[in-house]
């Protein structure tokens, strides 16, 4: 098949989820001789009222490729992106789906992000769950994706490209790990086996050490900090940790037991090295 522009679309609140895919699309678009953008979604402005409101929102067709990628929280795509996800047309191009997971398990994510690309007009020809540096963590995948796995990210550019350069035209969608119908969300869980429950937890500011930068503000993905006082939140917290971690001044923390308890189990029982899985 015949691809003339690649594009690399993706929600990354710290980076990571960006860093490989554009990795990935970089390549995939030097090896099929094709132009190369991007779309972040990450920030509410690039989502706010559906796929299609914005004059700079991509437009989709039979001969582009989309590298599509998104975190995984609790074993799943993030369900705060499933309304913005459901409008996205893909009209025919062919999608990559990619997942980036903090070192535990990526679980449903991969095949739920397929099945929304395929729902969404996309042909899914390959696919890959990557690992990145755990949101709650400077110590869970620390790092990552790190040289290693920006090396895998473009063997897998390459082998993408050669498969796609092969085709006639778009075959069924590609096959990937995970459970169909999807799994529920992934739930930690105590010593005891008792649900560990941090949906409503929020980040807290010491404001003696904040700068009144806005940092905090212009990063959040949920639009959830108020600028006229950072140290309240007054939306959805989706326990990203952009706020946390690119705060200049160390003022963003999280101080709950359930929180802390389930950042320190993820950490004492996942610190193994995990590997990136691709599909084609």
């Amino acid at each position: 098949m015949k691809i003339e522009r690649v594009c690399a679309m993706y929600f990354s609140a710290t980076y990571t989820t960006e860093k490989t895919v554009t990795a990935i699309a970089h390549e995939a678009a030097d090896r099929l001789g094709a132009e190369f953008g991007t779309f972040d979604f990450t920030l509410p402005g690039a989502r706010e009222g559906g796929f299609g409101s914005h004059g700079d929102d991509p437009v989709f067709g039979e001969n582009d490729l989309v590298i599509f990628g998104t975190p995984v929280i609790a074993g799943r795509v993030p369900n705060v992106l499933l309304k913005y996800l459901d409008t996205v047309r893909g009209c025919g191009a062919l999608a990559v789906p990619v997942v980036l997971y903090g070192n535990r398990n990526y679980d449903d994510a991969l095949i739920e992000l397929r099945n929304i690309l395929e729902k969404d007009g996309f042909h899914t020809v390959a696919g890959a769950a990557f690992i990145g540096e755990h949101s709650f963590s400077e110590i869970l995948g620390a790092g990552r994706p790190d040289e290693k796995d920006i090396a895998e990210a473009l063997r897998f550019a390459d082998l993408a490209a050669e498969k796609i350069s092969g085709l006639e035209q778009p075959g069924a969608p590609v096959g990937v790990k995970g459970e169909d119908p999807l799994r529920p969300y992934y739930t930690p869980r105590d010593r005891a086996g008792n649900p560990v429950n941090i949906l409503k937890v929020k980040p807290k500011t010491d404001m003696e050490k904040c700068t009144g930068c806005m940092t905090c503000v212009q990063v959040c993905p949920m639009g959830s900090i108020d600028m006229d006082d950072v140290s309240v939140i007054s939306g959805i917290c989706m326990k990203c940790c952009a706020c946390v971690k690119k705060c200049p001044a160390g003022a963003k923390y999280f101080d709950d037991p359930k929180y802390l308890y389930h950042k320190e189990e993820l950490e004492l029982g996942y610190a193994r090295r995990a590997e990136p899985e691709i599909f084609l």
